[in-house]
């Protein structure tokens, strides 16, 4: 009978961890690599300069789409991120252990599991009827804000989970206040997975097309306010694929796409490490 020891044991458990670790890297790169090598050859000045000119041939560029993606991005971050972290911190460091707040742990954790079309459905009554924000790029980021809350709590709560509680403990005993314990010594430590969260979140929200179909009204002119209609990019694709014989733009389009998701990454993770530094006291 075969026997294994523990040290065969922890080998084959790092060989599988190692293995799919490096399938799922091979499938993200091929991914990217195909999307990129399709998208290459639609590349040039016209097309991230002009805007799109519609037609089943889908003539025209992509200049309105990037600008309306930087408009609706950089909104529902302003309005999501302030909202969530401060939901989570109050449901991990004010919030008592009692019946009315796991039932509001327990309604987070079930808006993260409601599709994105119901999410854009009530964006519509709401945003675009009652409130009149019309088809709009407030009411795209405002539904988006409402889709990606739930995201955003359920991350920092645990990243804020994570910091021992030997922590607050120290800055209680130096006598800080609550409020300085958790921004000066907390929040510095949970910075990373916080972090994590809100790249998670951008991600999505380009990436996002079902509750803003919904929501912007698709206009593909460039916008000139908040109240404005437009596409994100992700929605251009969308439009591309499916109402042209554009594929190859299509493909162009994803490839900027990708780039705008790596460099929004890379910047929110250099943001973080430096407002790390500043909050606990580095230069």
């Amino acid at each position: 009978m075969l026997k294994f020891t523990s040290r065969s044991t922890q080998k084959v458990a790092f060989s599988l961890l190692w293995t799919a670790g490096i399938i799922t890297l091979l499938i993200l790169l091929l991914i990217i690599g195909y999307i990129i090598i399709r998208g290459l050859p639609g590349f040039s000045w016209d097309f991230l300069f002009t805007p799109p000119a519609g037609g089943l041939a889908g003539d025209g560029g992509i200049s309105s789409t990037i600008v309306t993606t930087l408009y609706l991005v950089g909104l529902t971050l302003l309005i999501l991120v302030p909202v969530g972290i401060g939901a989570a911190i109050y449901l991990v460091e004010y919030a008592p252990d009692n019946r009315l707040t796991r039932f509001i742990r327990y309604g987070v954790q079930t808006l993260a599991g409601v599709p994105s079309i119901l999410f854009g459905l009530f964006g519509f009554a709401l945003f675009v009827t009652v409130l009149h924000f019309r088809f709009s790029i407030l009411s795209g980021a405002l539904t988006l804000a409402c889709l990606l809350l739930p995201v955003l709590i359920t991350a920092t709560e645990e990243a804020l989970k994570t910091v021992p509680r030997s922590y607050r403990a120290g800055a209680m005993a130096l006598g800080a206040t609550k409020w300085q314990s958790i921004t000066h010594v907390i929040l510095p430590a949970a910075l990373p997975g916080i972090a994590t969260g809100v790249i998670l979140c951008a991600g999505r929200a380009l990436g996002e097309t079902a509750c803003l179909y919904v929501t912007m009204g698709g206009s593909a002119a460039m916008p000139d306010s908040l109240l404005s209609g437009g596409r994100s990019l992700a929605l251009h694709v969308f439009y591309l694929a499916t109402e042209t014989n554009a594929i190859d733009k299509a493909m162009a389009t994803a490839a900027v796409l990708i780039v705008i998701i790596v460099g929004l990454n890379a910047l929110t993770n250099f943001i973080s490490r430096r407002f790390q530094k500043r909050m606990s006291g580095g230069v």
